[in-house]
């Protein structure tokens, strides 16, 4: 039905990429709403999406907050209106065109099997583009990393294009999620998993258009590693 899909896109100063992937998602289906999350952008991004609301027959939605709260946070943000508006079908997606919109209906199709649908970048047929071979191998062990320690039954545990069943939504605790960054979403994916939710994947094209591996410290890598391990920890303590 209309408006039972909603997207939602946390955005920090995507004033060139924003209203163009506003245009994409919304021709995608007439059952997708739109919503941004944006990080009070210094670069106007917010005045943009406004001008788009203008036009976008209300199937598009902003919420402008205050301060540069990060991805995660937006995304649980956006969870939370989505269930006070009674989507059935959520997504989270990059801003800047990582994430093609014409994949969405792949997605939809898996998630009439699947709780939660993960647009995994390490599946037969998927592809990535601009990554250089140190990001490419950093990527690859964390996800094994990850998959070690976690042992949930997907492949790309960092990849923000996913898609949740309004169940696996409802399911979520926000108050327990302590990683940052894009860690979350191996965290929400872990929540769901012990609680018996089925995650599944499909194959995605994923364009780099952020920082490469050389642009990171070694502080965050150290840090990626040691927020899974919490993760792991802080979920076996709590079944004592």
């Amino acid at each position: 039905m209309p408006g039972s899909v909603l997207v939602i896109i946390p955005s920090y100063n995507e004033r060139e990429n924003i209203a163009a992937l506003i245009e994409r998602l919304l021709a995608v289906s007439a059952a997708i709403d739109v919503l941004v999350v944006d990080d009070d952008s210094p670069d106007g991004t917010s005045a943009i999406v406004r001008e788009c609301t203008a036009r976008s027959d209300g199937r598009l939605t902003l919420i402008t907050r205050t301060g540069k709260g990060g991805r995660g946070s937006a995304v649980l943000a956006g969870f939370r209106h989505a269930l006070e508006h009674g989507y059935q079908v959520v997504f989270e997606m990059d801003a800047d065109f990582s994430h093609k919109p014409e994949e969405i209906p792949r997605f939809l199709e898996a998630v009439r099997r699947y709780d939660m649908v993960v647009g995994s970048r390490y599946l037969p047929g998927s592809e990535i583009h601009h990554w250089g071979w140190k990001r490419t191998f950093f990527s690859r062990w964390a996800n094994r990393y990850a998959k070690c320690v976690l042992r949930i039954p997907i492949s790309d545990y960092t990849n923000g294009f996913r898609c949740y069943r309004r169940e696996a939504v409802e399911a979520i605790e926000p108050d327990k999620i302590d990683a940052k960054g894009y860690v979350v979403l191996s965290e929400v994916a872990y929540q769901l998993f012990r609680k018996g939710f089925s995650l599944g994947e499909v194959p995605t094209v994923f364009v780099n258009r952020r920082r490469g591996i050389s642009n990171l410290s070694f502080h965050e890598i150290k840090e990626a590693f040691l927020s899974v391990l919490r993760i792991r920890w802080r979920y076996a303590r709590s079944v004592h």
